[in-house]
């Protein structure tokens, strides 16, 4: 679709959004409220600039994210992204929005020593499960570790709606949240970890899972997605 396309469909659901929460006293999209400060949260997204992120194995963001009305959005080819920083124990909290039909995802346990983000990096999958042929697998639906674990339940909501996703790593624990439900448990380099990739794709990745600290990337899929309100806190 041409990018006009894709900035309308981000400016219904992104300014218009934000500015209906604040009006209902709920926090404003990129904000963080004086609880949350005081529990150790800083955000990763300013909503007005990239500053803190750049081009997987690149020195400056690429020309296809861009910040449409305080939403981080892929809005061309660009690649995937990745933070500056890099992170071990951590939890991250961020709001997404997919295009109808659109695949996307969030990764953790980064390395730029390897070619592709996913060859080191386990996935949050984001989808819109009913109009994306992989949200008829479980285990690739939105909320999965993807090709790995399925989610317990589906509780994504429809393409186009925003959608408030968690991601919590306590050592070799991991979890995924989506919309207030705790979807996925998984602990890295157990039995059960290393009998999944040893049957999957990521067989072939030796750091897959293993990397840290490491970096969190945003992927380009090849389809329109936005983030907002990325928040991360650290022991």
């Amino acid at each position: 679709m041409r990018t006009g396309t894709a900035v309308l469909w981000v400016l219904t659901g992104g300014l218009g959004m934000g500015m209906a929460m604040a009006a209902s006293g709920q926090p404003a999209p990129n904000t963080l409220t004086a609880e949350e400060r005081a529990a150790g949260w800083r955000l990763l997204f300013d909503g007005t600039t990239t500053a803190g992120w750049r081009g997987f194995r690149q020195t400056a963001m690429p020309g296809g994210w861009a910040v449409v009305d305080g939403v981080l959005t892929r809005v061309g080819k660009g690649g995937d992204i990745v933070t500056e920083e890099e992170f071990s124990d951590f939890e991250l909290s961020f709001e997404w929005q997919i295009a109808p039909g659109g695949n996307s995802g969030v990764f953790f346990g980064v390395s730029e020593t390897a070619k592709a983000v996913w060859h080191t990096a386990p996935e949050y999958q984001i989808l819109d499960n009913a109009g994306h042929k992989d949200g008829a697998t479980p285990a690739t639906s939105t909320g999965a570790n993807y090709a790995l674990h399925p989610p317990a339940r589906n509780v994504a909501r429809p393409a186009g709606q925003w959608n408030q996703s968690r991601i919590v790593v306590r050592g070799a624990h991991v979890e995924h949240w989506l919309n207030g439900e705790r979807i996925v448990e998984y602990e890295l380099g157990s039995a059960d970890w290393k009998a999944l990739v040893a049957a999957s794709k990521f067989q072939e990745h030796s750091a897959y899972g293993t990397v840290r600290p490491g970096r969190i990337a945003l992927q380009d899929h090849g389809d329109r997605v936005a983030f907002r309100s990325i928040k991360i806190r650290t022991p």
